[in-house]
């Protein structure tokens, strides 16, 4: 085994079990706070539905790219290509959109002066379960292809059309155009996001100017909001810088000719860096809830 699957492998199985453990304890923050009574925030369905698209990110790329960096090759067959590489997609697109709602419905939250916001809190719920279910739907559809253009090595080893991407292959010529078409739906969700986000950050600064001459005991509302609102900027900025350098990765993957295994690697790396740190980036916000339900 050469030395730089081996360390991939650590990198990959260290990244999966680092996830794996977040993911878990943020859901197990939910869980206690069902039960301790407290008031669920509207945004909370958005991070459930995040942590479980982090979940099917972990599971469908980072556990195969781990087995395929220690060695392993030919341990998909063709329908489990198509099943793995279908639901990454739709699970990565999903954790997409619900970061970009995440950020764009906090904005809406923190903004008192929105003339829709009052309108905007009585129908909350409705209007986020409906915006997930659409980010569902549209991610499944717009993924639909893929399973049509994967398929493994051993069907795509004395085939020349075929791109290796060491545990799987997939069709070149399909493999550009889904490259670029999914990088389009990828770029309006991160336009989304630096709206938003600078959208809070600007309220932030107005919001500081303001209340720095009050007495903090006046407003420990805003308090809340800032400190939630800062969380959702550390998560945005994460994901952009992540996703970005996972789509530079792709996208020089996309026209290098041959395989080069540390662009693939290095795609898949940058990519699972979100899932596995973005429970960390949120737990901390739900485990003082749960301290102060508590007390």
């Amino acid at each position: 085994m050469v030395s730089t699957d081996l360390a991939m492998g650590i990198i990959f199985l260290s990244q999966n079990a680092l996830g794996i453990l977040g993911n878990s304890a943020l859901l197990c923050c939910f869980i206690v706070n069902e039960f301790s009574g407290i008031r669920a925030r509207p945004t909370d369905l958005i991070v459930k539905h995040l942590t479980f698209a982090n979940f099917m990110v972990l599971f469908c790329k980072g556990i195969p790219q781990t087995m395929a960096a220690f060695g392993w090759t030919y341990f998909l067959d063709t329908v489990a290509c198509k099943i793995v590489f279908y639901f990454h997609r739709v699970a990565r697109g999903v954790s997409l959109g619900s970061t970009a709602l995440l950020s764009i419905f906090q904005a809406i939250m923190i903004n008192p002066r929105n003339a829709k916001n009052k309108y905007f809190k009585a129908t909350d719920h409705k209007i986020i379960g409906t915006s997930l279910s659409l980010c569902w739907s549209l991610q499944m559809m717009v993924n639909g292809f893929i399973p049509v253009i994967m398929t493994d090595l051993r069907d795509a080893k004395n085939v020349t059309g075929f791109r290796n991407l060491l545990y799987c292959a997939v069709a070149k010529p399909s493999y550009a155009l889904y490259v670029i078409l999914l990088s389009s739906s990828d770029v309006m969700c991160l336009i989304l996001m630096i709206w938003s986000s600078g959208s809070m950050v600007l309220f932030l600064l107005k919001h500081k100017q303001r209340v720095q001459y009050m007495h903090r005991a006046l407003c420990p509302k805003s308090s809340a909001e800032t400190r939630a609102t800062q969380t959702i900027l550390v998560v945005v900025s994460s994901f952009v810088f992540f996703y970005t350098a996972s789509g530079v990765f792709t996208m020089c993957l996309t026209f290098v000719n041959g395989t080069t295994r540390w662009l693939v690697h290095a795609s898949v790396a940058t990519a699972a860096c979100f899932p596995a740190l973005c429970p960390f980036l949120l737990i901390r916000q739900h485990t003082s809830r749960s301290r102060l339900s508590c007390a």
